[in-house]
């Protein structure tokens, strides 16, 4: 049996269709990445996952329950760390885990026993007497993880879980991931519109734009979609700089907004000669060439016409980064 299962799974806010009846699962035992842009559907789908909100069509099966017939017993089975902070700051790390223990159940010896062990975890211990309003966005992130693994749960959601935060204290959070699915064989869900991050975790990938699922498989069953290499080209202001290249050895061509090329050849190393010689039979002056091995970026491209990176700084990122900044003062 699946750890999560959804089928046909949408959501409507009025008009809006902001899930476009995604159907995916989850085996036990694994990291699954939702990847996409801001605005994508990533944390409406969470939400109806952890019976935060109720799907509109479709349904979903988490930890052998049903999200609608049963949220009471998914509940009991899930840990959540949420893209916003949901943390009381003005209470110790300590208060703020026995709070959430206490409403799943623990208590006594047994409640303290997991206090200590997830500070522990999270290299938190000697911080538990400390105010919440005192800590760095990466100890709030970090806490918040232990507390969503007080209880033992099944599965972990984790939406957006290292956005805002310093590339030092992303590693960190990796670390921490990582180790909960080797010595637990925790099965953990995650959303996130970082490439690196997608690919750095997660033992299978779904892209996700405007509310569909566009592709799924791991990072190089993704990569291979593309197949090639890819060279970017960007061409001196004339009318070459608007169409595409055309020769054999260009497996695939298309402009991209910023007015470069983008190019597929089999081996990059040995189409660069062929291309500034079919630059200069052209009467084409070339001003700038990149190459590389095909990404999760080159693949989102490949798929959608444009970059997962022109997303990454989107207004919403930025409001929430603010907002992330103003608490932790």
């Amino acid at each position: 049996m699946s750890a999560i299962e959804a089928e046909n799974l949408g959501k409507k806010f009025g008009d809006f269709e902001a899930v476009k009846g995604v159907s995916f699962k989850v085996k036990k035992g694994e990291i699954f990445a939702f990847l996409g842009p801001n605005g994508a559907g990533k944390t409406t789908t969470i939400h109806m996952l952890v019976t935060l909100l109720k799907p509109t069509s479709g349904r979903a099966i988490v930890a052998g329950h049903d999200v609608l017939k049963e949220p009471d017993k998914v509940r009991k089975k899930i840990g959540i760390v949420f893209q916003d902070p949901s943390l009381d700051r003005e209470l110790t790390a300590y208060e703020n885990m026995y709070i959430h223990g206490k409403i799943y159940g623990l208590s006594g010896i047994e409640l303290e026993k997991r206090i200590m062990e997830m500070l522990r975890f999270v290299e938190l211990e000697d911080f538990k007497d400390k105010q919440v309003k005192f800590f760095s966005g990466g100890m709030q992130r970090r806490l918040e993880i232990a507390r969503a693994l007080l209880h033992e749960p099944e599965i972990l959601f984790l939406d957006e879980p290292t956005i805002g935060l310093d590339p030092q204290t992303r590693a960190h959070i990796w670390e921490y991931i990582k180790r909960m699915k080797e010595e637990h064989n925790m099965t953990i869900f995650l959303t996130t519109h970082y490439m690196d991050e997608a690919e750095q975790l997660a033992d299978r990938i779904a892209i996700i734009d405007h509310g569909k699922i566009i592709a799924e498989g791991t990072a190089e069953e993704l990569k291979k979609l593309v197949g090639n290499d890819v060279i970017y080209v960007r061409i001196a202001n004339g009318k070459e700089s608007t169409q595409c290249l055309n020769a054999e050895f260009i497996r695939g061509c298309k402009v991209l907004p910023d007015g470069r090329v983008r190019l597929e050849v089999i081996n990059a190393a040995e189409a660069l000669p062929e291309l500034f010689e079919l630059a200069q039979q052209s009467g084409i002056k070339i001003l700038e060439v990149t190459y590389h091995r095909p990404t999760l970026n080159d693949v989102f491209l490949y798929l959608t016409g444009r970059e997962l990176r022109e997303e990454e700084g989107g207004s919403l990122d930025m409001m929430r980064t603010m907002v992330r900044r103003r608490f932790a003062r």
